[in-house]
């Protein structure tokens, strides 16, 4: 005799779903692809920050971690022959890719062509407010120039023209001015040297007013 289910016992059951599988990562095979186990290592290879072990690698890629072992070896073999830009470097425990050392001059060359590169017009403004107001916080040089300066500030930090200087003793904000590296690129011995511009800024009561008003 089979079994009588009340209404009550259907709804809950179907109220309950099923159960997803144990497994539901997409399963692949790396061989599949055109590039097989070696293209599959290319690309995980080349987005690591830092070495990744053959055991890792293997894990990723779900091979057997002597045939990951012996195509690195073989990339690394290869590359070098074929006196490609880049190496295949084992450090450590762990692989990654680097710059082959024979291009070192032209990589250096072209870093420092990209440090040297010029100034964009909202750097130069910036840093003319900040070289003219100085000690200046952030927000009263976005004051002077209406626009977020936060990129332009990180930027002229980062090339040595501008540095902190001390924080405002009431909002505690921190100041700013130039640096002496920023004399040398103007090729000046001191800010007594500077074009007489400050009288066009506005007075620092001035911008205390416009941030003031900004905020409101």
């Amino acid at each position: 005799m089979e079994p009588v289910m009340s209404e009550a016992t259907s709804a809950v059951d179907e109220a309950i779903p099923e159960a997803p599988p144990e497994d539901t990562q997409l399963a692949f095979d790396v061989h599949a692809f055109p590039g097989g186990v070696r293209g599959a290592l290319e690309a995980v290879l080349m987005v690591v920050d830092e070495p990744l072990s053959a055991v890792a690698l293997a894990s990723a890629l779900e091979v057997p971690v002597p045939d990951v072992e012996a195509e690195l070896a073989a990339m690394e073999e290869e590359y070098a022959a074929q006196f490609r830009g880049f190496s295949l470097r084992r450090v450590g425990d762990g692989w990654r890719y680097y710059s082959r050392a024979d291009y070192a001059p032209v990589v250096e060359r072209f870093l420092l062509d990209g440090q040297q590169a010029r100034l964009t017009q909202a750097a130069l403004e910036t840093l003319a407010v900040i070289a003219y107001r100085q000690p200046v916080s952030r927000s009263r040089v976005s004051a002077v120039r209406g626009v977020n300066v936060d990129g332009v500030i990180r930027t002229l930090l980062s090339r040595g023209l501008i540095e902190e200087v001390g924080h405002d003793t009431e909002s505690t904000a921190i100041l700013y001015g130039t640096t002496s590296h920023f004399l040398e690129r103007m090729g000046l011995s001191s800010l007594d040297e500077l074009p007489a511009l400050a009288p066009y800024l506005p007075d620092v009561d001035v911008l205390d007013e416009i941030i003031e008003r900004g905020r409101s």
